[in-house]
């Protein structure tokens, strides 16, 4: 009897616990849903100023602080940083749904040469979806051209990198005097230059750092190189601004230095990994079945460059003598670490010493490359 008394308590506690608990969820969504209306008025704000949706400063200060307070109140700072990241994502989902239908300049007129292409058609979606008024260039339109760069105020060229200077050479001869000229090349420094031979007018390079499956250009990079810039360009870079991209303004000099590693280098080493896979005939499947998550996500990487066209990052690799040397140098200091495996004692302490000493190089930035990583670890756990 009395154990049966106690069980009822027990149960009468755990169900007045559950319905606190209910009581708290209730209040969260409430308080998810008034959040929601203040960022609805920031919403406004933005479009009518014509304000970026994404300010990665902010964002940051905002994870870090929310970090901190949760440290201050017991719970693991990750689990409260996936919240606001979950939060965050969505007020931006929402924020670009309604900016990004806002045209900076709508009256507009857009050419775009290889407007056919992947990512010539994703731009001609979005500026199409913004008001603007948006002419594809093709090889088969040439006999109308005159009449295709009239009263234009953007020719954006997205085309091959082999092709871009000549295309631009044949191109700037019927472009308006005040309309921008850009190009879409992952080269800064040829393209610019044939843009600022050939045409007297606004000129300015551009970089999309993300590929034509992108949905949004929420939070997506474009790197701005300027040429020859006016007045009348602003309104370009804003545009991508309002779409919620982040834009990043450098020299050619600086992109091209930048890019040879972040592009060219970094899927050259793809490339040589999953040959090497490819030459032992590795079984990837069953490597699988003992990867760690770290090893999947590696892997993942290499059947990604191996899944696309391998047109675009020969282009890539080969486009210049700088980046062709740039790999040559890698390749040699795989020699070197070579040298590395040679005596066991030796060996062991000079491949130590180098570790400490890179590790010492990459400093703070591991501890973020931790956390990064292993939100995508979890994320991959979660999923297989």
């Amino acid at each position: 009897m009395m154990e049966t008394e106690s069980s009822q308590r027990e149960d009468d506690h755990l169900a007045r616990l559950r319905e606190r608990i209910d009581d708290l969820d209730h209040q969260l969504i409430e308080l998810l849903a008034r959040r929601q209306e203040i960022v609805e008025e920031v919403v406004a704000l933005k479009k009518a100023r014509q304000m970026p949706v994404c300010h990665p400063a902010r964002e940051a200060d905002l994870i870090d602080n929310r970090r901190a307070c949760a440290l201050q109140n017991g719970l693991e700072p990750e689990y409260v940083e996936e919240l606001f990241r979950n939060i965050m994502r969505y007020s931006r989902s929402t924020q670009t749904a309604e900016i990004s239908r806002v045209g900076v300049k709508p009256q507009a007129r857009i050419l775009i040469v290889g407007g056919g292409g992947a990512m010539g058609r994703l731009f001609a979606r979005w500026f199409k979806a913004s008001g603007y008024e948006v002419r594809i260039l093709e090889r088969e339109d040439w006999g109308r051209v005159a009449e295709l760069c009239g009263g234009l105020d953007l020719a954006l060229v997205s085309v091959p990198i082999a092709d871009t200077a000549a295309i631009i050479k044949r191109l700037a001869p019927y472009l308006p005097g005040k309309c921008i000229l850009a190009d879409l090349t992952s080269i800064k420094g040829p393209t610019l230059a044939a843009m600022l031979e050939h045409f007297a007018g606004p000129v300015l390079g551009l970089h999309p750092m993300f590929g034509p499956d992108t949905p949004s250009l929420e939070r997506q990079i474009v790197v701005v190189t300027p040429g020859r810039e006016g007045l009348e360009d602003r309104w370009l870079a804003e545009q991508f601004a309002a779409w919620g991209g982040v834009v990043v303004r450098t020299t050619a000099d600086e992109h091209d230095e930048i890019m040879a590693i972040v592009q060219a280098l970094r899927h050259f080493a793809t490339f040589t990994f999953g040959r090497f896979l490819y030459l032992r005939r590795v079984d990837l499947k069953r490597t699988l079945e003992f990867s760690s998550p770290i090893y999947r996500l590696e892997l993942d990487m290499v059947g990604r460059l191996f899944a696309q066209d391998p047109e675009l990052y020969s282009e890539i690799i080969f486009a210049t003598p700088e980046r062709l040397a740039l790999v040559r140098d890698y390749l040699n200091s795989f020699q070197q670490n070579l040298e590395l495996l040679e005596g066991n004692a030796v060996g062991r302490e000079r491949f130590v010493s180098e570790f400490k000493a890179i590790s010492a190089w990459f400093g703070a930035y591991s501890n973020q490359a931790i956390r990064e990583s292993g939100y995508l670890i979890n994320k991959l756990i979660e999923r297989f």
